[in-house]
């Protein structure tokens, strides 16, 4: 009911109703509107001199497959023939060949020995300005991040914390100014709920995009391994050392997976 009437309110645009949840309720509906749901792992490969390097996600239907050990070599194989072969685009990789075999037959007798559908899914193809590090998370999460003038040490280090933060770009810069002005119409309103003086509604909001903004770029979060520490210090502190870029991806960002009713389902069979 609160949903609708949120549409109602914004005479029916999702976004401008999204925005009177997040005031009425805090982050939640954002939070709750971002959930998915899809299998499969990440995987990465980096060339021995660092300078060129591969994120990868394979899709699979369940995460039964994703553990198997045959899928996770595939993905893995497949991540190091991209880099190797230097692949265009995702359209291309089945065409590609190992050991002689086209990655599509592969990929078809996987899928026939496992039984499920298996599908490489996206990749980013990476030349760095300084080197790569790359960090996978449970082979559900990967990082892969552009470090210029730091230790293998370090590159790991803030891979990991990415990982664990993700952070939405690594500065100000990097975020789009509809987002920034979105936060600051919530913070203005929820102020005005809170029955805040209309001379501190201003103040209030540079506050809260601000504190916004502290939580996900990455330059200013503080580090995971030391609070006190934020990520430019840190790199200031280790040779002046640069972040020219990073790639988050998480298997099945984005899929909209079919939810089962089970007890339909079962209801269904007992009537045929």
């Amino acid at each position: 009911m609160d949903c609708k009437k949120a549409l109602t309110e914004a005479d029916g645009d999702m976004a401008r109703a999204e925005e009177l949840l997040r005031v009425r309720f805090g982050n939640k509906a954002s939070k709750a509107a971002g959930r998915i749901a899809a299998e499969g792992v990440v995987s990465s490969f980096i060339s021995k001199d660092g300078k060129t390097g591969i994120l990868l996600e394979v899709n699979s239907e369940t995460d039964f497959c994703a553990k198997n050990e045959e899928f996770l070599n595939f993905s893995n194989k497949l991540a190091r023939t991209i880099l190797e072969q230097n692949i265009e685009d995702i359209d291309s990789i089945g065409r590609a060949k190992i050991n002689g075999v086209t990655i599509e037959e592969l990929r078809t007798q996987l899928v026939g020995k496992i039984g499920e559908n298996i599908t490489p899914r996206r990749f980013i193809s990476l030349s760095a300005k300084g080197s790569l590090y790359s960090y996978i998370h449970g082979s559900k999460l990967g990082v892969i991040l552009d470090l210029e003038s730091g230790s293998e040490e370090l590159g790991k280090d803030i891979a990991m914390h990415i990982a664990a933060t993700k952070p939405k770009a690594i500065n100000e810069s990097g975020i789009d100014p509809e987002i920034i002005d979105t936060e600051r119409r919530v913070a203005i309103e929820k102020a005005k709920e809170a029955g805040k003086p209309e001379e501190m509604l201003s103040k209030i909001a540079d506050g809260s995009v601000n504190k916004f903004l502290k939580d996900i770029t990455l330059l200013n979060q503080s580090f995971v391994k030391d609070e006190k520490v934020t990520i430019q210090k840190l790199l200031n502190n280790n040779n002046n050392a640069t972040i020219h870029s990073f790639h988050i991806y998480i298997v099945g960002d984005g899929i909209e997976k079919k939810e089962e009713d089970f007890a339909a389902e079962v209801a269904a069979v007992s009537k045929g």
